[in-house]
């Protein structure tokens, strides 16, 4: 028998504004907008993926019937997480304190601040939420001392030291 292959391509997050949404995950988290689909009053579909990433958001009108902020602890793997946290506050996103498991190689105890002072991979975490209420979670992952990498790698999208530009307003 054939093992089927799965992979996850998007997550539909629900939200109340649209417009709204897409500012916040292209213009402050760094997100590309792949789609802005609305063939209808009644149906708006926009799929936002973040760089480098095999798996992309969507958000619309008539997507979902699930409540606004209703999503929660969505990962984010970055491979520097003090970098990307610095990021995205300079950006406007409420991100909370770093935090890493403890203790040290232990995954039965709580959490101490600050990342792992081992840096080892999946032990530190921080968190935001998009306008909706609906939460991410930032882990660190491959983290490399001294590193220049600016390469979009796989899931770790904000590996880079900044995040891309913001978005230009379309003028009117």
């Amino acid at each position: 028998m054939v093992q089927a292959s799965f992979s996850i391509e998007v997550i539909v997050l629900p939200v109340a504004d649209v417009e709204r949404a897409i500012g916040f995950y292209v213009d402050q988290i760094g997100f590309v907008l792949d789609v802005d689909y609305s063939p209808t009053r009644t149906f708006r579909i926009v799929q936002l993926t973040p760089p480098g990433s095999n798996c992309s958001i969507q958000i619309g009108k008539g997507l979902t019937d699930e409540p606004t902020g209703s999503v929660q602890n969505l990962y984010l793997v970055v491979s520097d997480l003090e970098t990307t946290r610095n990021s995205l506050l300079e950006r406007g996103v409420m991100v909370s304190d770093i935090r890493h498991k403890t203790p040290i190689g232990r995954w039965d105890g709580g959490f101490a601040s600050g990342v792992d002072p081992m840096r080892g991979d999946y032990a530190s975490f921080a968190d935001f939420s998009d306008p909706d209420g609906n939460g991410w979670v930032l882990q660190e992952r491959g983290y490399r001392r001294n590193t220049t990498e600016t390469e979009f790698s796989g899931r770790e999208w904000a590996s880079q030291t900044t995040l891309p530009p913001l978005r230009k307003p379309l003028s009117t």
